[in-house]
């Protein structure tokens, strides 16, 4: 019992100076107790760190497909006419309570810095960054105003399929134009990329609706007063994700006719965009005329939640209703004004990189890894293959040198082997175009990895000239 206290006591000891020696645990990460048979402090060595829940860790294969994304949107924004603006990733947090009130701060991730006052969030969506950027110089920019951005967004909401805390967004807008026309201009823009990223309206439907043919049938048939409009809006957004008797419940509380609001939407109905009633029918002929009618349908289910919308609004949905929105968007004609510039009408949409790439996926039509490489133009010019003799060997690191100088993407091996069949499968799986196989330090045979053709004999000095000819050179297929 003795020799038992004893131990017990050593443990404690060993214990209180290791977390001396350590330092307080840090979150997330667990230590070990000491070694039982010796008392002694371990560090642990089992305890793997993970990335923030909802956050993704993207490895060179992850980035191909993000930088694919990228540049589809991008390509398809500037194809359009819109030009590329960007702003800070964290905003003052009044910038999204202006609006929407304090309580939208629980959805957000904001911080006060240690010792200040100021509250600041990361930027949860791109609108309210662009209102502010427009109402900052509105008397200097063209009429109308066509810009786009990418990049990444914030919102702390639960992680599931097809929301992140952290994601990508591409934001689409035109500002100070009040026509139909500019709302079927953005419409528009927004199939091109659906269309480039390989989907067809069988894989996809266009949701349209617009908040004021809503708004007048919530006064009108549910007998919602005009001070409890947004309110009905925001418990119409919600529709679709609860039961009937949720939702009449939720109404109830709220003070409103659950079946009444339900009679509103229709039940979901939604039919042909030039068949409905539900939309201005000046953009309805710019949709018909744009040749998007077959994306697009109407549907009153759609409202959108976020309050500063007055006008057109529409969501992308991959057509089974397997996904969260692809996309979603409409007008906002008074938030310029809000942040303090002039009465300015605009409309924009946002799509995220996170359900677009599930979709792309599941249906197929993501691109291979080296149809990535080839498309983004990352394949390497030249992998350079050293053989056994020293000559070449030596000759190795200067070539490489030469080529990259010479403006081409060059790659050589890091293994041991020298074995060519080896080295020319390694060169073939990262996608080179040509082999450089040296022979020595002025010439080496150069193989087209695509057609399997080689030439003996080259001039190490002419290889970067013959490597940028074969690229201009057009493809016979």
């Amino acid at each position: 019992m003795v020799r038992t206290a004893e131990v017990a006591r050593r443990m404690s000891a060993s214990w209180r100076q290791a977390r001396r020696t350590l330092g307080p645990p840090t979150p997330g990460y667990s230590r070990a107790m000491p070694d039982p048979s010796t008392g002694a402090p371990k560090r642990p060595r089992e305890h793997v760190f993970q990335p923030p829940r909802g956050t993704r860790d993207f490895y060179p294969a992850d980035m191909l497909r993000r930088r694919w994304i990228e540049e589809q949107w991008r390509r398809t924004a500037i194809r359009h006419g819109f030009e590329e603006i960007d702003g800070p990733r964290f905003e003052h947090a009044d910038l999204y309570t202006v609006k929407s009130g304090e309580g939208i701060l629980s959805e957000l991730f904001s911080f006060t810095r240690t010792g200040g006052e100021t509250r600041y969030a990361l930027r949860p969506e791109f609108t309210p960054t662009l209102a502010r950027m427009v109402a900052a110089r509105a008397k200097s920019l063209p009429t109308p105003t066509k810009w786009f951005s990418v990049g990444p967004y914030f919102r702390a909401e639960r992680p599931q399929r097809g929301r992140l805390r952290e994601f990508l967004q591409w934001n689409v807008d035109i500002v100070g134009d009040d026509s139909p026309a500019s709302d079927a201009q953005l419409v528009a823009c927004c199939v091109a990329l659906l269309d480039a990223a390989g989907l067809t309206p069988r894989d996809v439907r266009i949701r349209l609706s617009d908040r004021r043919a809503i708004s007048a049938r919530l006064r009108e048939r549910a007998g919602v007063r005009e001070d409890r409009i947004d309110a009905a809006l925001a418990l119409l957004d919600r529709r679709a994700k609860v039961s009937d008797d949720e939702f009449d419940r939720v109404s109830r509380d709220a003070g409103f006719d659950g079946p009444a609001l339900r009679e509103v939407m229709g039940s979901h109905h939604r039919a042909p965009a030039v068949e409905s009633d539900l939309l201005d029918s000046a953009f309805v002929s710019a949709i018909e005329s744009s040749g998007l009618s077959a994306w697009c349908e109407a549907d009153a289910g759609v409202v959108r939640g976020l309050a500063y919308y007055t006008g057109m609004v529409f969501e992308v949905h991959e057509a089974t209703g397997a996904e969260r929105a692809i996309a979603g968007g409409g007008r906002y004609d008074n938030l310029v004004e809000l942040f303090g510039g002039p009465p300015t009408p605009a409309v924009g949409f946002a799509m995220g990189d996170v359900v677009l790439d599930n979709v792309l996926q599941d249906k197929g039509l993501m691109p291979t890894d080296a149809a990535l490489r080839d498309s983004l133009g990352l394949r390497p010019d030249v992998f350079v293959i050293s053989t056994s003799a020293d000559e070449s060997e030596a000759a190795l690191t200067g070539v490489v040198s030469t080529l990259r100088r010479a403006n081409l993407h060059t790659r050589h091996t890091y293994k041991s082997t020298r074995n060519l069949g080896k080295l020319l499968k390694e060169a073939a799986s990262v996608g080179a175009r040509f082999a450089l196989i040296l022979d020595s330090a002025e010439a080496g045979t150069l193989k087209n990895l695509d057609t399997g053709e080689q030439e003996e004999g080259v001039a190490i000095a002419g290889v970067a000239g013959r490597v940028k000819a074969a690229a201009r050179a057009p493809d016979p297929s």
